[in-house]
């Protein structure tokens, strides 16, 4: 998959695997990343042997998620469960990423939940040396990401340009297979994440749905996609 401006592929992340053949489903569509729960107490966490057996052999990658473990804990799981790219979905500092940056052979992607787009910049100039990607997700009180909440796309859009070229962006946040093809032309992602919005109920991911928004990322890629303008989604 291309994004239109620029040749880069646009991938797509099946967030809160728990059943391998939902893991199989991810990787006969197309998406190229499998994402995994491993901090304990969420409604999608599994062990680290159970995110191993989703990895399947040659089809996604995984993504371990770790929500503010310490970074010998952090390891451990992604050890374990055999993680391509680990993802710090709390308010992990940078020298939790500096510990885990050599600790394994995975990427590092650290989660932003903005209220502002000074947030997504702040970020960048925090992580951007340690982290490979910044994966942007929906803000609430009191609750982290994962549960389908979507951020404000125009505050990505007001700094996309402004980050820094070598640190890839990861959005995610109440995307469906509805509105993801306004996401990637607005957006212009590495990589779209998606997790409740291809459920049948949580955990649980519906195949059509996951073909879906697998297929309108394809078109979104390709150019073929609504007219970015619009107002609505995301806005």
């Amino acid at each position: 998959m291309t994004d239109r401006a620029g040749g880069r592929p646009v991938d797509v992340k099946i967030c809160g695997l728990t059943r391998i053949e939902d893991a199989e489903v991810a990787a006969a569509s197309g998406a190229v990343y499998g994402g995994a729960i491993l901090s304990p107490g969420f409604a999608r966490s599994v062990d680290p042997a159970r995110a191993r057996a989703l990895r399947l052999d040659g089809g996604v990658r995984l993504v371990g998620v770790v929500v503010d473990e310490t970074p010998a804990e952090a390891a451990r799981l992604g050890r374990e469960a055999g993680a391509d790219v680990l993802q710090l979905h709390g308010d992990e500092p940078p020298a939790a990423l500096r510990s885990l940056r050599d600790a394994g052979p995975w990427r590092l992607w650290k989660a932003v939940r903005p209220r502002h787009a000074a947030d997504i910049l702040s970020a960048a100039e925090r992580y951007g040396e340690l982290a490979d990607a910044l994966l942007v997700d929906g803000w609430h009180p009191g609750r982290g990401g994962g549960v389908g909440v979507r951020f404000p796309w125009a505050l990505l859009e007001e700094v996309r340009r402004s980050l820094p070229p070598g640190l890839e962006v990861v959005a995610a946040g109440g995307l469906t297979p509805y509105n993801v093809e306004v996401a990637v032309a607005r957006l212009r992602p590495d990589v779209v994440d998606v997790s409740s919005g291809v459920e049948s109920r949580p955990g649980e991911k519906d195949p059509e749905l996951v073909e879906a928004f697998v297929a309108a990322v394809r078109r979104a890629a390709a150019g073929a996609t609504m007219d970015p303008d619009r107002g609505g989604e995301g806005s």
